[in-house]
């Protein structure tokens, strides 16, 4: 059967128009009033694949992810320069910390930049920090490093920002800053990332577990970090009480063992 998150009827697409995502963080759905499903980035690639009068049915072309969103969110593509590396900046209405911020932008947002100063990227949202952004060939190494930069976000289904993550906006974040192609729900990631491990008796760093539902990184041996609605936070947790606490809660044993790297 085919993905409808990722295979759509061919009857309802009736374009494939290049766009990028204008809006801080925009819900994806379903269906035009249904709830998220995933979010998407400020500067994020898109293509769109059918209209309405307010709404638009899009690819995401990170992951293939299907939905709606707002048109107001959506804007003529650019070809972005620089990626946000900090959990989260701000875009100015100048090359000043103290004038206006316009808009906020999360990990992995991408920018074009129309100019740059000492101290800032100037794109058309307004002057980015530049210790918070690099170019966008950047690629990071250590998935587990990079989901600890959102250590403290809270839980958030169907997040994918600083302002709310779950855990497979969490892994995906992580991945795709490392170059690891990722889709966007845990039980497609429990197929396509990494390599299959037999069992987790060898576990290493940037492994990930799975349970179902659920999925978390391998920080060390005997921890975790996840986003999980236990403790409603990205937290790093020993594997030991994690395995026991979501045991107990009735979401049984892991279901499986994945190698990133």
């Amino acid at each position: 059967m085919n993905d409808p998150r990722t295979s759509l009827d061919p009857a309802l697409i009736k374009r494939d128009e290049p766009a990028q995502v204008t809006g801080a963080v925009v819900d994806l759905r379903r269906h035009i009033d249904g709830p998220r499903d995933r979010q998407l980035l400020f500067g994020d690639a898109v293509s769109i694949l059918n209209r309405t009068e307010q709404h638009c049915l899009i690819r995401a072309q990170k992951d293939g992810y299907c939905g709606w969103v707002k048109d107001a969110d959506l804007g003529p593509p650019s070809t972005p320069t620089h990626r946000v590396t900090a959990p989260a900046t701000h875009a100015y209405a100048a090359a000043d910390i103290k004038s206006q911020d316009r808009i906020m932008l999360s990990f992995g947002s991408s920018v074009t930049a129309l100019g740059e100063t000492a101290t800032f990227i100037e794109s058309a949202v307004g002057f980015i920090p530049r210790q918070h952004v690099h170019p966008v060939d950047t690629i990071a190494t250590d998935p587990a490093a990079v989901a600890a930069l959102f250590l403290g976000t809270p839980y958030l289904w169907g997040g994918n920002s600083y302002l709310g993550i779950d855990c497979s906006g969490l892994v995906q974040a992580a991945c795709l800053a490392c170059a690891i192609a990722c889709p966007g729900d845990s039980d497609q990631q429990a197929k396509e990332v990494g390599t299959p491990l037999t069992d987790g008796s060898d576990l290493r760093r940037n492994d990930l577990i799975f349970w179902k539902g659920h999925l978390a990184i391998v920080a060390d041996a005997s921890t975790i970090i996840h986003a999980n609605a236990g403790y409603m936070s990205v937290v790093y947790e020993p594997l030991d009480a994690a395995l026991t606490r979501i045991e107990t809660q009735g979401d049984g044993l892991p279901t499986g063992f994945r190698r990133l790297l």
